[in-house]
């Protein structure tokens, strides 16, 4: 039987799903069909774009649903939206059911309608410099990438609620709400300019880190994570000083420590090149380096984006060589 849509559209049969909030009838499949569009791609315009439909009818059928629930699903921002937690709940309850059913219809290879962008996460630097070299390919090949970069554990809990497909995580996820497998080791290199390591000369290996001392120290953060971490693992102590310059990028740090403003502790991968070209100086040369294991994290089960695996699969053949 044939019904009107909210939206003044001829619609086809409801759903039983009642979303949250203030309505507690059943929700209009097209309307949640858009809201699962639109909370993939990130905004109303894509989602207009995968589904074959205007964006204000887009824009009008998202209305629409929030009316029904009482609650906001999206928040708009300048460039795209964000889903709301009411967002993230109703998705996780629609989304296996809605893709499902498009697929026993045939209607998820409508030829109008393309895959949902995949939403990769992780530290800005390995992204720019590791990810997506590696995933270049598969631009031309139409996979759609939407990249966020940030600190490990707010990413990973955006994972968790779904907001993004896989996320690179500097530590192995606790819990069951993800799975992971290592992606890359990153050994972290003590360097400086070459006027500083000869200021520094020889003295490191007899003093140890006090020859350091009155060398500025760069870092990624006030709490010094990584060169507390070098410290821990190589000296065997622990590090107890204030930076001089921090940057919460480790690009930035490689800018500052190659320009000559101090000392700081790099993943080799990022500064491979300038350790080659003699624009930056190891300092200290360890039997046992200090290591850490990136991994790439997502939720449990298979994706319901094909691309999710496309793009998981590719950045683990690539960590091979990282």
């Amino acid at each position: 039987m044939r019904h009107a849509n909210s939206d003044g559209r001829d619609g086809v049969a409801r759903t039983g799903t009642a979303p949250p909030g203030g309505s507690t009838g059943p929700a209009d499949l097209n309307l949640l069909r858009t809201f699962l569009a639109v909370y993939r791609s990130g905004s109303f315009t894509a989602a207009a774009g995968l589904l074959g439909l205007s964006q204000p009818t887009v824009t009008t059928q998202i209305r629409s649903l929030e009316r029904q629930t009482g609650r906001e699903l999206f928040e708009r921002l300048p460039r795209g939206v964000a889903p709301t937690a009411v967002a993230h709940d109703l998705a996780a309850r629609v989304a296996a059911p809605l893709d499902a059913l498009a697929a026993a219809t045939g209607h998820d290879t409508e030829p109008h309608e393309r895959a949902a962008p995949v939403h990769l996460a992780g530290p800005a630097e390995l992204l720019c410099t590791r990810a997506l070299p590696a995933l270049a390919p598969l631009a031309a090949e139409g996979v759609r990438l939407r990249i966020t970069p940030g600190l490990t554990e707010p990413l990973l809990d955006e994972l968790r609620s779904g907001r993004h497909d896989l996320v690179i995580s500097t530590f192995r996820p606790r819990g069951r709400a993800l799975t992971s497998v290592p992606l890359m080791d990153e050994e972290f290199v003590l360097v400086a300019s070459p006027a500083w390591a000869d200021h520094v000369g020889e003295r490191l290996a007899s003093e140890g880190p006090a020859a350091l001392h009155t060398v500025p120290l760069i870092s990624y953060a006030e709490d010094l994570p990584i060169a507390r971490r070098y410290w821990r693992h190589v000296f065997g102590s622990r590090l107890s000083r204030t930076a001089a310059v921090t940057v919460p990028d480790l690009r930035g740090v490689l800018a500052a420590a190659t320009a000559g403003a101090g000392f700081t502790v790099l993943p080799r991968y990022l500064c491979g090149a300038e350790l080659a070209s003699g624009a930056l100086v190891p300092l200290h040369h360890p039997d046992d380096p200090a290591i850490n294991t990136a991994y790439l994290a997502q939720r449990p089960g298979r994706p319901a984006n094909p691309d999710v695996i496309r793009v998981r699969d590719l950045l683990i053949e690539a960590g091979r060589t990282w």
